[in-house]
């Protein structure tokens, strides 16, 4: 056998997407033109001129084919099409079953192009991908300032996303409030349902459930990653909420580490640092770092970084900065603080 034809056949797995929900007029000429016009439309074909398809099966009893393209990076283009409507109605874009996905890492990228304009054939960045079946969830109760980064970031808390989609009207382009997504671990839906459901942000309450049933319990060996992802889910509420009335101050939490400031040459470090870093973004009045008392009586503040500015629009931007920003692996909140409490040196609030 040619050495050619051996590599084709070997990577054939990864080379081959697998579409259902085919209209009965379906063929594979018309298959084979219409993923060779739409990959071409959205940027997928990536192995030169030419036609991305070069086969087509189909089993008209069961409505299926399977796509074969030229390469293993333009198969994996195509798995973004999923949901793409083909003779009027939406199609579903998987993997075969016989896809080997450690192998296929060894022989090209296994995961779409993040620049593919899928809203050139009528999709979305990340609403392809499988927003189908019993695991696909429904988001809702979501404030509308709320972002796709910030409700991607919150869900991701329990794990990648395999699929998301915001809803948002098409006349303004708003969020009216609710999205749909599927997880790449099945495993953690349960899990995530439970978490979520019921959470309050800002002057909204989360509803999350599987979109086709009610909530299900999470299993027991489950508890230990609800329990971690919980914890997640109660810092990333505290970022997303709206930070209140701009202040001259910030105050910083989770930004350090307690026992760093008993010492007095570390504690100048931290001073300094904080110092400059501040000052990015505005000119600093003073900054405020409690430590703890050493007698080990409770000290107010402790743990906490007071920033003062000169003015409001320094704060400002160092609050958006700051907000959600990792320091020493933490991931800080920032928010204002109250100007006559800090002045009275109130550190507790």
């Amino acid at each position: 056998m040619p050495v050619q034809a051996m590599t084709q056949q070997a990577t054939r797995h990864a080379r081959r997407v697998y579409v259902g929900g085919l209209s009965p007029t379906a063929n594979e000429q018309s298959v084979a033109i219409f993923f060779s016009q739409v990959m071409a439309a959205i940027g997928g074909n990536t192995a030169g001129p030419g036609d991305a398809v070069v086969n087509v099966y189909i089993n008209h009893e069961k409505k299926f084919a399977f796509v074969e393209m030229r390469s293993v990076e333009e198969a994996s283009n195509a798995m973004a099409l999923d949901g793409i409507i083909f003779e009027g109605a939406p199609v579903k874009v998987r993997r075969p079953s016989d896809y080997n996905p450690s192998l296929a890492a060894t022989l090209g990228p296994s995961q779409p192009s993040p620049n593919l304009n899928l809203a050139a054939v009528g999709l979305t960045q990340g609403s392809s991908g499988g927003l189908e079946g019993p695991d696909r969830i429904f988001v809702g109760g979501l404030p509308y300032y709320f972002t796709e980064a910030q409700i991607r970031e919150l869900l991701e808390s329990f794990g990648p996303l395999r699929g998301f989609d915001l809803v948002k009207d098409r006349e303004t382009g708003n969020s009216k409030g609710y999205a749909f997504c599927v997880y790449q671990d099945l495993s953690v839906t349960d899990i995530a349902c439970a978490a979520l459901n019921g959470i309050k942000m800002g002057d909204k309450t989360l509803t999350i459930r599987r979109a086709n049933q009610g909530a299900t319990q999470p299993k027991p060996e489950q508890e230990s990653v609800l329990q971690h992802a919980q914890q997640q889910i109660a810092l990333q509420r505290l970022i997303l909420q709206p930070q209140g009335v701009p202040t001259k101050v910030v105050c910083l939490t989770q930004a350090l580490n307690v026992d760093d400031l008993r010492d007095d040459e570390e504690y100048e470090d931290i001073v300094e640092d904080m110092r400059q870093e501040g000052g990015k973004y505005g000119e600093l009045v003073n900054v405020v770092i409690p430590r703890p008392n050493p007698n080990g009586e409770p000290s107010p503040g402790v743990g906490k970084v007071f920033l003062e500015y000169s003015d409001v629009e320094g704060s400002k931007k160092a609050q958006v900065a700051m907000n959600g920003r990792k320091f020493g692996g933490n991931q800080v909140i920032a928010v204002y603080y109250p100007e006559n409490k800090f002045a009275e040196r109130e550190y507790d609030g």
